[in-house]
């Protein structure tokens, strides 16, 4: 016990938003630590039919109420929200402006059906106040208000399945099993008279709303009874988001990080006039928070105290386990990053994840570079050194050369595999569905109904396991169809990028270190999609011959990676359409997928040799 209300004006009566209000709101009732654990309740009726009332003693709220003695009139503008004092999970309230106010008279309906559209957009449940002698009338207060309800719910492009808690004020001495009937007849009149769009046309109310009925006594004549009803319904609002529970079978909920955002441009659509378009809507406030909590990993990684000292260490002469300490900061970053954004769209979250991973890996890549450069050159002194003392020992000056340069290249290939910089996954940007194409200079993957998919690759990965998670991925149907995967690599000299084929473990592994050697933004992996065409008792004969050109730009000594002195494939795409001859010549896929790169040639290059793939 003991937890304070707060309180603030949303929306006022002109529908300004208060957005700074709201921030403060948030920090103070510390909802953003809340995850999905938290409901929104909305209250909806006629003016001064006792909403602000039921609140306070429902929820412990604070809302102001109206003064019976001094008239009836309009006590709530706008739209105020308080949290709700002392109920698990954390719950927050929105008391909007009562309806049929004479304040705004017959014809000013907009703000009336925008906050009802706001209501239903942000709530979980959603409380309709009316009372208990309007209920079988035919033009009761409250028939026009769950006209205006549904028609606004048809402007979702899809329905949270928010929960309509009829409470029915002033009860009589009629029986609640009797007037819950009657009650539900003319809901469901009322739904069935509302015009929809032809797709929602045969919708059952049910698909939108989940519907209760509660109801109490008077609050001016049976006080105490009304207290003791309320308290029993407070309950009910415990655990509510639970199965079960008022709100257990709610969808698209908002992670609590990303509520302000979220009620914020769904009212900037409402006062727009435009459709709600709740699943679009729910990416973009994942883009926008995942973005915002990328952007403050980043910012605190570059002012990291102990990257700052490595950064200062490195600078002047080698440091021992540089690759585990500063893979081990980067972790650190990553996985609050992971926290943080856990209950966001998943593959939003993944993407902006790989994005952060890269630009983190790119700011520490100069200090790696460091680092190398201290590794050669110990390994050009130790070279030196040995071969002087090797000629001193009267050794031959071939085996000289050629035991020092043994040794030292072991060295420093040993020195570099403990300063790598590795996480424990890779990010790698499949491209399917379209065509590669390639120039003098690059690679590209072009066509109109190109799929990019991000995926997370562990650093130890095998040629077997990526095929599997560009299968499951993509959603390609192994049994119809093989993969040659191609990935965009760099060359040293200027901004040139080569096709490479990826067809083992060896090649994967190459792919990967791309991350650690190299200052490229992202790995591009081009997937090119063969059908399997069944022959029986055909085998596959010959091999496949590339176009490529040799490249000694590529070498090890280049990026501590990729190819070393072999050919590296320099060729563009054919569509499946292209080269007949070549596909007369090869009907079968064998279940090696190398035979099937021969779709990569590029016959207006010149200086090619032909190899055996």
């Amino acid at each position: 016990m003991g937890e304070l209300c707060h309180s603030l004006q949303l929306i006022d009566g002109n529908g300004k938003f208060n957005v700074a209000g709201l921030e403060e709101f948030v920090k103070a009732v510390k909802l953003t630590q809340c995850g999905l654990s938290y409901a929104v309740v909305g209250i909806m009726g006629p003016q001064s039919s006792g909403k602000s009332t039921l609140l306070n003693h429902l929820f412990h709220t604070n809302f102001k109420e109206m003064d019976a003695y001094k008239g009836r009139s309009q006590t709530t503008k706008g739209i105020w929200m308080a949290n709700c004092v002392d109920i698990e999970p954390s719950t927050i309230v929105m008391d909007l402006e009562g309806t049929d106010g004479r304040e705004r008279g017959e014809d000013d309906t907009a703000f009336e059906k925008q906050s009802a559209l706001f209501a239903l957009a942000v709530s979980d449940i959603v409380l309709i106040n009316m009372w208990c002698h309007d209920i079988g009338r035919e033009h009761a207060a409250n028939k026009p208000l769950l006209k205006t309800v549904f028609q606004v719910m048809m402007r979702l492009f899809s329905p949270r399945k928010t929960t309509l808690l009829f409470v029915i004020r002033d009860k009589t001495k009629t029986p609640l099993e009797y007037l819950e009937p009657v009650l539900r007849e003319d809901i469901l009149k009322i739904w069935d008279t509302v015009t929809k769009p032809q797709a929602l046309k045969d919708t059952p109310l049910s698909e939108f709303f989940h519907v209760e009925v509660v109801a109490l006594s008077s609050y001016e004549e049976k006080e105490e009874q009304f207290k003791e009803q309320v308290a029993q319904l407070r309950k009910r609002f415990f655990h509510s988001i639970a199965p079960g529970g008022l709100a257990g079978d709610r969808r698209g909920v908002v992670p609590a990080s990303g509520f302000c955002f979220s009620v914020r441009r769904i009212w900037e659509v409402i006062r727009e006039n435009k459709d709600l378009d709740l699943p679009a809507h729910k990416v973009m406030v994942a883009t926008v928070r995942c973005e915002e909590i990328a952007n403050e990993k980043l910012s605190r990684l570059a002012c990291d105290k102990d990257l700052m000292a490595l950064e200062n260490a490195v600078q002047a002469g080698p440091v021992s386990g540089f690759g585990k300490q500063i893979s081990s900061i980067l972790e650190t970053y990553l996985s609050e990053y992971d926290v943080e954004t856990i209950y966001f769209d998943e593959n939003v979250r993944d993407s902006i994840r790989q994005q952060l991973k890269i630009k983190a890996l790119n700011s520490v890549h100069p200090q790696y570079l460091t680092m190398l450069r201290h590794l050669r050159t110990k390994a050009l002194e130790n070279f030196g050194t040995r071969l002087e003392q090797s000629l001193n020992r009267g050794e031959g000056f071939a085996t000289s050369v050629q035991n020092c340069t043994q040794s030292c290249i072991l060295e420093f290939d040993q020195g570099c595999a403990v300063s790598i910089m590795s996480v424990s996954t890779i990010p790698v940007i499949c491209y399917y569905n379209g065509q590669i194409l390639r120039t003098k200079t690059d690679v590209e993957y072009e066509g109109s109904e190109t799929v990019i998919a991000p995926l997370d690759i562990p650093v130890k990965c095998t040629f077997q396991q990526l095929i599997d998670m560009v299968y499951s991925k993509t959603t390609i149907d192994k049994r119809k169809f093989k993969l040659v995967l191609i990935c965009k690599y760099p060359l040293r000299s200027g901004n040139r990028f080569q096709p490479f084929p990826v067809r083992d473990d060896s090649s994967v592994h190459q792919m990967l270190n791309l991350v650690n050697t190299t200052t490229i933004e992202e790995i591009e992996l081009y997937i090119k999609v063969v059908r399997v065409k069944a022959q029986l008792n055909q085998s596959v004969g010959g091999h496949v011959d590339l176009f490529v050109r040799y490249n000694y730009n590529v070498a090890q000594s280049d990026y501590g990676c990729g190819p070393s002195s072999g050919p590296v494939p320099d060729s563009g795409p054919n569509g499946d359409d292209e080269d007949s001859a070549d596909e007369e010549g090869n009907d079968e896929y064998d279940e090696d997928v190398n035979d099937e790169c021969d779709g990569f040639r590029d016959l207006g290059f010149y200086g090619f040799k032909v190899f055996p793939f």
